[in-house]
């Protein structure tokens, strides 16, 4: 008999990840598999570098952010709105079909990557930093793997 399966405590750790609309990550941070996904949707919004683009200051923060039901609550909704980015953010109890599904899959890719590291995968390490480490390198081949392709 295992542990009850309304037990919080679960072991283990979650990746959280904000990507650009073509899946290249561009914050990424580690937290314990017992957190809520919503403690992380502020610090990884801060976490984006400016980024250069066209002509002019480089942007610091993203327009729009899209994201699932786990960060609706309309806190956060006011507190991005007031840094000045758009939240689409799936309303909870509402039935599915609100079209997110077309933007979302993009962030479902990128964590697929992601975890085709098996260090990732399966956590081996005891310390969190060497495994933030693991996951900023990944991340950054990634990012790697995406500018090859795109200077072809």
């Amino acid at each position: 008999m295992g542990p009850s399966p309304v037990d919080r405590a679960r072991p283990g750790s979650k990746h959280h990840l904000i990507v650009d609309r073509y899946g290249t990550p561009l914050a990424v941070t580690l937290t314990g598999g017992n957190r809520h996904d919503i403690t992380q949707l502020l610090p990884l919004v801060d976490a984006i570098p400016p980024i250069r683009g066209l002509r002019g200051r480089p942007r610091s923060k993203p327009r729009r952010l899209y994201a699932d039901r786990g960060y609706d609550f309309d806190k956060y909704r006011r507190l991005l709105w007031k840094r000045g980015v758009k939240p689409v953010i799936a309303r909870r109890g509402v039935p599915h079909g609100s079209g997110l599904g077309k933007v979302r899959w993009v962030v479902e890719r990128a964590f697929a990557w992601l975890h085709q590291f098996k260090r990732l995968r399966i956590r081996y390490e005891r310390r969190a930093d060497l495994h933030q480490g693991l996951l900023e390198l990944a991340c950054s081949l990634i990012c790697l793997r995406r500018l090859r392709t795109h200077a072809r």
